[in-house]
């Protein structure tokens, strides 16, 4: 039967009682309404909340609706409300887009390492790694290597698809990581290496070779072909349920809701977000072909307006004046007064300092740019000293058993230095370069020139 608006209502709001679930009665003062809910077995009065109450089954509810059918409404809108929080509870919104959240990591694995070996008049691959009996038991059944008693360690030929083979028989076991002076030009390898370290589920989607390739080809740098395949599969998993056929065809929006929902869940940066609009641009633009998706209308989140942390000068001669190893405060050195970023350090060159000039010559800096920079007398002092001490053969900075020196190690060498000289202030290597910048803005024309306060050490 319809009940008219005329007709009284009755209103059902959830009840909890000493971790029972009950059924609040509310209405407006009306005796008839009482009288008929006192006629009701399964409805009692509470003295302790003052009001009519009944326990929450579909049951009770049924049987309130053919108690009042043509006489009232039972209203339940608000049987299910949530719960509203008091003011000084207070309540944080997050998102509930699931494509906001990271690709899953597999639990942290050893590390095997592989570097170049010379042995017997050709190159081999060495493979390193922490004592672990899992993965020496796995590589002496794995037939591609070999072990080598002069060396005491595994090695194997320089060939493509035993790189594969490796990966998967240590898959679930150990995690491949090559040596900076191993260059690879096995692009699936490459997908591979970078991937290994993700949960794949059923429905996980690698980041289509095709990306790769394309990045390649244009010339981009290595470490924004790293980001951008990242972040791309990134998006591709947070889609996985649909297939990868219906991604390819999603439109602006979608792909807009996507970057929306990592915004809204401030789990991400300013540059994060943005970049992964641009990988995303790149796959369906460059990749796709899909020009007509006008992925540049994709909301790009405001840039905070933030000035970049910086140290004192007192703080950087601090850090300077503990770091007792030459190598190590060439290295600090070069980050501050040269302006260099770790990557420009570690691809230096002996030949790249030019002494009789004063100059330091940076080849494929960002932007795959080549420039000059100046170094001060003091500096070059340094860096003489440390050439006769270590003697390098190649690049300007190598490693203990040779090779390019690692961005891992130049920002481990800073810790150190941040913690012996005490400095508390949160930085990083990259952190040096801005606080030159910042510290040549403030210099007085009376003043030293910061690359003259320098210590040679």
């Amino acid at each position: 039967m319809t009940h008219t608006n005329s007709q009284p209502a009755v209103y059902l709001n959830a009840l909890e009682h000493e971790g029972k679930r009950f059924i609040r009665l509310w209405f407006k003062a009306n005796p008839f309404i009482a009288k008929r809910l006192k006629e009701a077995p399964w409805v009692k009065y509470s003295k302790t909340y003052k009001c009519f109450v009944m326990h929450r089954t579909d049951q009770c509810i049924e049987k309130l609706h053919q108690h009042f059918e043509g006489l009232a409404k039972v209203d339940a809108r608000y049987l299910d409300r949530p719960k509203r929080l008091r003011p000084a509870e207070g309540a944080t919104i997050l998102a509930s887009s699931q494509a906001s959240d990271p690709l899953p990591r597999v639990t942290a694995l050893p590390v095997v390492r592989l570097q170049p070996l010379e042995y017997e008049g050709r190159t081999l691959i060495q493979l390193s790694f922490q004592y672990s009996k899992e993965i020496y038991t796995c590589l002496w059944r794995f037939s591609g290597c070999t072990w080598l008693k002069e060396f005491k360690c595994f090695a194997m030929a320089n060939e493509s698809a035993l790189f594969h083979e490796l990966l998967d028989v240590l898959e679930g076991t150990a995690q491949v990581w090559l040596a900076q002076t191993l260059q690879l030009r096995d692009l699936p390898l490459q997908a591979r290496l970078w991937e290994q370290g993700y949960v794949k589920g059923p429905a996980y989607i690698a980041c289509p070779l095709p990306v790769i390739e394309k990045l390649f080809l244009l010339n981009y740098s290595m470490n924004t072909i790293r980001t951008y395949h990242a972040l791309l599969l990134r998006f591709l998993n947070g889609h996985s349920a649909q297939g990868l056929d219906s991604i390819n065809a999603f439109s602006a929006e979608e792909i807009n809701r996507y970057h929306r929902g990592m915004v809204q869940s401030q789990r991400y940066s300013h540059s994060t977000v943005s970049q992964s609009i641009n990988a995303v641009k790149f796959y369906f633009q460059r990749v796709l072909g899909r020009h007509s998706v006008r992925l540049e209308d994709v909301e790009r989140p405001e840039k905070p307006s933030r000035l970049p942390q910086v140290l004192s000068k007192q703080e950087v001669l601090r850090i300077l004046s503990v770091t007792e190893n030459l190598k190590h405060r060439c290295l600090l050195q070069l980050l501050y007064a040269g302006g260099l970023r770790i990557s420009e350090v570690i691809n230096l060159r002996i030949t790249d300092v030019q002494s009789d000039r004063n100059l330091l010559f940076i080849r494929g800096g960002k932007g795959k740019k080549d420039r000059t920079t100046l170094l001060s007398q003091k500096l070059l002092e340094s860096l003489r000293a440390y050439y006769k001490e270590y003697r390098p053969k190649v690049w300007l900075f190598e490693g203990q058993t040779g090779g390019q020196y690692t961005v891992e190690s130049i920002r481990s060498v800073f810790r150190a230095s941040m913690g012996k000289a005490g400095v508390k202030t949160k930085a990083t290597p990259h952190t040096l370069r801005h606080s030159f910048a910042t510290h040549l803005l403030e210099q007085d024309h009376r003043d030293l020139h910061p690359r003259d306060e320098l210590r040679a050490g």
